[in-house]
């Protein structure tokens, strides 16, 4: 093959790649622009000039080798002029927010009308085209616009430069061959020269990062474009060589269909590898992203070990501030919403993006990600992630706040027995009963009249009984306080049943610092005292005594009041159904739950015992 044929085939080849990139480029931006939203114009216009330019080239070369005749030059006009447009479309690209900057992309816009109307003159006037001198005015006019660039976006990061700046000077020198009317034998000139079109889209797309498929779009170019080159070089390298083997065979030769059928399998067996290589190249080295699938590993790692909702929202709001390089990322509460499902929403400009995260119930959150560092926009695949991560914040918010209620409401549960218990607690201390104060009231006034000392000392034990109920406002005290206030009691009713009650204590001094519930006894020894003693006329003997008993690795601490009245004379029961029987029930059951105990035993011969065992290392100080 001739190195001329070879330049034709590369400019065939890139128009037809052309034409395929830039009808994809069409069709993406009518597909996936943003529901509810305008056309993305400027990529429209960037499609369109495109398709004019490749098609345009393409049918030119088609028709003359098929026709054999020159084509309409007013086509020709066409074709050209939607090149000379496609420079300005960089510069409306790469404009910032100062006037300069738009003087300059009007300008641009102008430039271009010029050299097109120079087209369409020149074909109008002489026939042919295309004006030389609309070339040569683009070439010096790209240049301008290039050093116009550098100087009004002396701030955007030096990568953004690069990309047009080399679109822009490749479209120079390609607009200055174009210019000399002299085909090059050089396929690489002739590649550079004819294709200058596909720089000049990459840079419009790079700037614009706000169609969020660009990189799908760049990943399937420079997939199309490596496939392209790879059929192209099987043929040259392979096919060609090949088939000049085969010069004596007659023209049907099955064997060269053959070996042709073969490269093209060959060929479509490679794209997927040549895919991957485009993503790869695309995602790091041209765009420099990190892995969002390990980001949405580490962010739900981060946030399973938080137990607060705004440490999820921080540790999420600074992972992604981080990952798409922000200078301000925050977030915020959001009682009233326009959103209509539980969906994540992601609503983005040039400088910033709003993450909608969906939770259940009200309140819901935004994320806020503001100033994104060198212009950066956001694609396809990071809007993507945004939404996944919304999801998975959401839905561990949500999971937070069902503990948090479940806790709130054992919470609220306990507080509610805790009150239950003072409550009780509260009544039994002014449960002093009515029968024995009465009883003691009239056991100190016949003592008054016969033993005015002894009324006045049993008056005195009443007054400390009556202080230490009323005054006592703990839950627990020592068990020697319980003692104290129950010698008070047994002193009195000893004072009104005289020799007939008698009293014992059996309780070692090691345990008397024990702490037990505040007035757990003084119901017990009034039972015996009412039941035991009084219905007996021989009366009986009242004893208090306290051990420590070892059950398994738990300690216990026995209190039993035994009487030795009822046992001998009567068959009648301790009233267990009492108020404070019952009072003593529940503050057990509250207190220490299962593990503490009150039961009763009666024998008739020797008496009858109440006896409280309550746990010793589990008890509350």
């Amino acid at each position: 093959m001739e190195m001329l044929n070879s330049a034709n085939l590369i400019n065939l080849l890139g128009f037809a790649v052309g034409v395929a990139l830039y009808a994809l480029l069409f069709v993406m931006v009518l597909r996936h622009r943003k529901k509810n939203t305008k056309i993305d114009l400027l990529l429209l216009l960037t499609a369109v000039l495109g398709l004019l330019w490749n098609f345009g080239e393409l049918f030119s070369f088609i028709w003359r080798d098929f026709v054999q005749s020159p084509l309409s030059p007013f086509l020709v006009a066409i074709s050209y002029s939607a090149l000379g447009f496609l420079p300005s479309v960089v510069v409306h690209s790469a404009e910032n927010e100062t006037k300069n900057s738009r003087t300059l992309t009007i300008t641009a816009y102008i430039l271009s009308g010029f050299a097109a109307f120079l087209h369409f003159q020149n074909a109008f006037v002489n026939g042919i085209t295309p004006s030389n001198l609309a070339l040569q005015i683009l070439t010096f006019g790209s240049i301008a616009l290039v050093a116009g660039l550098l100087y009004f976006n002396f701030r955007q990061k030096i990568e953004n430069k690069t990309v047009w700046i080399s679109a822009l000077l490749v479209f120079a020198v390609s607009a200055l061959h174009l210019s000399s009317k002299a085909e090059d034998s050089n396929w690489f000139v002739e590649l550079v020269a004819h294709q200058a079109s596909l720089p000049l889209v990459l840079a419009i797309l790079i700037q614009d990062y706000r169609f969020a498929f660009a990189d799908q779009f760049l990943k399937r170019a420079l997939s199309l474009v490596l496939l392209a080159l790879t059929a192209f070089s099987l043929y040259v390298f392979v096919a060609q060589p090949l088939s000049s083997l085969h010069v004596t065979h007659e023209e049907n030769d099955a064997l060269a269909t053959a070996v042709l059928l073969v490269l093209w399998i060959a060929t479509a067996l490679t794209y997927p590898s040549l895919h991957n290589f485009s993503v790869w190249l695309v995602d790091k080295v041209l765009l420099k992203r990190i892995s969002y699938v390990g980001l949405q590993e580490e962010i739900s790692e981060a946030i399973e070990s938080q137990e607060s909702i705004d440490f999820v929202l921080d540790e999420v709001t600074t992972k992604l501030g981080n990952a798409l390089t922000v200078e301000k990322s925050l977030w915020n509460e959001v009682y009233e919403t326009d959103e209509k499902t539980n969906l994540p929403t992601v609503d983005f400009t040039t400088q910033k993006a709003e993450i909608f995260v969906p939770t259940n119930e009200s309140p819901f959150y935004r994320i806020h990600l503001k100033n994104f560092v060198g212009g950066r926009k956001l694609l396809s695949d990071e809007i993507a992630m945004l939404e996944a991560v919304s999801l998975q914040t959401a839905r561990r918010i949500d999971a937070l706040r069902v503990v948090h209620e479940r806790c709130e409401q054992e919470i609220r549960e306990q507080e509610y027995t805790k009150l239950t218990t003072e409550a009780q607690l509260t009544a039994l201390r002014s449960q002093v009963n009515p029968h024995f104060l009465f009883n003691a009231l009239t056991t100190i006034g016949y003592l008054i009249q016969i033993a005015p000392e002894t009324a006045f000392q049993t008056l005195m034990k009443l007054t400390q009984l009556l202080r230490g109920v009323l005054k006592s406002n703990k839950e627990f005290c020592t068990l020697d306080e319980e003692l104290k206030l129950i010698e008070n009691y047994l002193d009195i009713e000893k004072a009104r049943f005289e020799e007939r009650l008698k009293v014992e204590s059996d309780v070692p001094k090691e345990v008397r610092n024990l702490r037990v519930p505040s007035l757990i006894l003084q119901p017990l020894v009034e039972n015996a005292v009412k039941h035991g003693i009084s219905e007996n006329k021989k009366g009986g003997t009242v004893k208090i005594s306290a051990k420590l008993e070892n059950k398994g690795a738990e300690v216990f601490l026995n209190l039993t009041v035994f009487d030795t009245g009822a046992g001998n004379s009567s068959n009648k029961s301790p009233n267990s159904n009492g108020i404070g029987l019952q009072n003593i029930k529940g503050r057990l059951k509250s207190y220490y739950g299962n593990k503490a105990k009150l039961k009763f035993d009666r024998d008739f011969v020797s008496g009858s015992s109440a006896s409280v065992i309550i746990p010793v290392k589990t008890q509350t100080i």
